[in-house]
């Protein structure tokens, strides 16, 4: 592990602080960053308002705080300020992101073919979402339709992520693991997809648990489910280090006998590459 990194947290929205919402963000969020090797040092409820929110993150980019989480306000109605807020504290203007663009699509026509909702496809208010800080990165959300936003500061990253805990936890789990293991584990990081045809996590703990232990320079998590919302599991192998070659291998290893596992058990196994 590199230095301790000091990081805050931000929860954004008027339904926490009138009590109709409990965050179970915060909490799970500190377990998470603890394990990894992050000092958290502050966690703040903040309201829906431009203002206070973009003076609150730059008071933690004036502390010092390397790692600046937002949870919250990132969705497609009037009052979803966080990424104004976000580019007013970097003093940079919102752009339309077009591989944010391309994700939201693609994430609602998904949602339409599945019969979830009546329209597929960009509405005013959906590409709102895909305004974002100048010099942000979208990341994929594997559950919903925001995506997350990191943008980078010098030294300082601050990562906005929605506040629906299951699409929360997606992101941290899935497209936020190479970032998170950079930053706060050392070196370069690798991550790899694997998707199984099977919509019941428990059925494959026989070939996780075997594996896991086989692999310890791979981090392998899967991405659970309600059962029955998706034919599929992903599952996300990550490796860190100073040489990628080796990380590929590390992670090809692991995957090779992930995949025969899974296979052995009659399912079916979707190769989606490196991320």
């Amino acid at each position: 592990m590199t230095e301790t990194v000091p990081v805050e947290i931000f929860i954004i929205g008027n339904e926490i602080l009138n009590g109709e919402i409990q965050d179970t963000n915060t909490h799970w969020l500190c377990k998470e960053l603890t394990v990894l090797g992050g000092h958290v040092v502050r966690g703040t409820v903040l309201r829906d308002e431009l203002e206070t929110i973009a003076a609150e993150l730059r008071a933690a980019l004036d502390r010092g705080t390397r790692v600046i989480f937002t949870s919250g306000g990132l969705g497609p109605t009037a009052d979803d300020l966080t990424l104004a807020a976000v580019a007013r504290c970097a003093g940079k203007e919102l752009a339309l992101d077009e591989t944010a663009r391309q994700m939201i699509t693609a994430s609602y026509d998904a949602l339409f073919d599945k019969g979830i909702l009546a329209q597929g496809g960009l509405t005013p208010a959906r590409e709102k979402m895909a305004w974002l800080p100048q010099g942000a990165v979208p990341l994929y959300n594997t559950v919903g339709t925001a995506p997350c936003c990191l943008l980078q500061l010098g030294q300082a990253t601050i990562i906005s992520l929605p506040g629906i805990p299951k699409e929360l936890k997606g992101i941290f789990n899935s497209s936020l693991q190479p970032f998170l293991q950079e930053t706060f584990r050392g070196g370069s990081s690798v991550m790899h997809t694997l998707t199984v045809c099977c919509n019941d996590e428990s059925v494959l703990e026989p070939v996780l648990t075997r594996v896991v232990p086989a692999h310890p320079g791979v981090y392998i998590k899967s991405l659970a489910t309600m059962p029955g919302e998706t034919p599929e599991l992903d599952i996300t192998l990550t490796a860190v280090g100073s040489d990628t070659s080796s990380l590929g291998s590390l992670i090809d290893a692991a995957l090779r006998d992930l995949t025969e596992g899974f296979r052995s058990l009659g399912f079916v196994c979707k190769d989606k590459g490196r991320q």
